[in-house]
């Protein structure tokens, strides 16, 4: 990539974030009647239901204070923050045991919790951000109790019924994967005391159980002892998923200057992306069988937005952090084929999901999955990864 280049594709991420991505979800999806925000939204940013997802609650609220404290101090934006944080004090959390609530009425009425802590993670992150905007130590609190909630509940569920039995029990690349996010985030917003060590506990259990070299592949659910399951749950991939696992561990190691960390990422980018990029129609499988089997699952070779933000970032991580051109040459496909096909050129924004040839499956733009979380993270990790790239000196005779 010469200099032309990295001006051009921060331009590019820069621009779109700010000039595409915001204008579409806000000021549009700020509730004003009852704070937080209506994120289900059709292609022209039409309400398709007012019924409110809690990880879009705390994701918004985070994208909201990371652009107030990373970006530019604008009022507005901590303003929009601040409704998505009273929603979630006033509403996330269950009094009868202080879990977090998944599914809410647009008022804030209980529908429904999952099983997992994830509704916690993500209002962890934005506590943190807005504790930093704000300077309360009060949020920041919050922010900590939030991520204790999640780690406390995954490794010691209580009240919910395990998703496996004891017949066959498994465990999930997500659970790590998202602690590593989570304390990244918290590190830089409050100063988590023991955020280094969740991350390095984290690294080395998706080391030890999750990344197979004699597969080449890195697992997405294994036994309790890191062995595969050959069946169909134990033998499904998700290579977008382990490419976004991929970059955390990429910053984990650049932030550190630790050779053997940013090694770590690029191994799992490149086993992930020769299992996941279509050789055929291009963009990221949703799904891949670990022997080249069956999926089960009916939408395995659908393409889905996230995967492919998340391969855009973690191809550019490989490249900025390497030098190799390969990640370039990954780069630039990925970044094509997703922005041939993804945007709405006409109402802004990413569409969802595609088909596997790239034809749009569904109109939508926003639901209880999707919101302005990884696009917009997506476009604003890359416009400052490529901002505070210095390249490399020339080499020398």
């Amino acid at each position: 990539m010469n200099s032309e280049h990295i001006q051009s594709l921060i331009r590019t991420y820069r621009d779109g974030l700010l000039a595409d991505t915001l204008p579409f979800w806000f000021p549009r999806c700020v509730d004003e009647e009852y704070g937080g925000y209506l994120v289900a939204r059709d292609r022209d940013g039409s309400l398709l239901d007012d019924d409110k997802g809690v990880w879009q609650q705390g994701r918004a609220a985070w994208l909201l204070g990371k652009l107030y404290n990373t970006v530019e101090r604008r009022p507005q934006w901590l303003d929009w923050a601040r409704q998505g944080i009273e929603f979630i004090d006033r509403y996330g959390f269950d009094p009868e045991d202080g879990r977090m609530w998944f599914h809410l009425t647009r008022d804030g009425q209980p529908i429904r919790k999952r099983r997992y802590a994830f509704s916690e993670a993500f209002a962890s992150i934005a506590y943190g951000e807005y504790a930093q905007a704000t300077g309360s130590e009060a949020y920041a609190e919050k922010a900590r109790r939030a991520f204790r909630r999640f780690v406390d509940h995954n490794l010691n569920p209580q009240g919910v019924q395990p998703k496996y039995t004891n017949t066959r029990p498994m465990k999930s690349i997500g659970f790590p994967m998202i602690t590593i996010a989570v304390c990244q985030e918290l590190r830089e917003s409050i100063d988590l005391p023991d955020a280094n060590d969740w991350i390095d506990r984290s690294i080395k259990a998706i080391r030890r159980d999750f990344l197979k070299p004699d597969l080449e592949c890195v697992m997405e659910t294994v036994g309790l002892n890191g062995e595969v399951i050959d069946h169909f749950d134990g033998r499904t991939l998700n290579p977008g998923h382990s490419i976004e696992g991929a970059w955390f561990i990429m910053h984990e190691g650049r932030r550190r200057g630790d050779r053997d960390l940013v090694a770590m990422g690029c191994q799992m980018l490149d086993w992930m992306w020769r299992r996941g990029w279509d050789e055929e129609y291009g963009g990221i499988l949703y799904f891949r069988d670990l022997y080249g089997k069956p999926v089960q699952e009916y939408w395995q070779d659908m393409k889905f937005w996230w995967p492919h933000n998340e391969t855009i970032i973690a191809t550019l991580s490989a490249y900025l952090l390497t030098g190799d051109d390969k990640y370039a040459q990954w780069h630039q496909q990925i970044h094509d084929w997703s922005f041939d096909h993804f945007p709405d050129r006409e109402h802004g924004e990413w569409f969802g999901y595609l088909h596997r040839d790239g034809r749009l499956s569904v109109t939508i733009k926003g639901n209880l999955w999707k919101g302005p979380f990884h696009l917009p993270r997506m476009q604003l990790t890359c416009w400052r990864m490529l901002q505070d790239w210095t390249p490399p000196p020339p080499p020398t005779h």
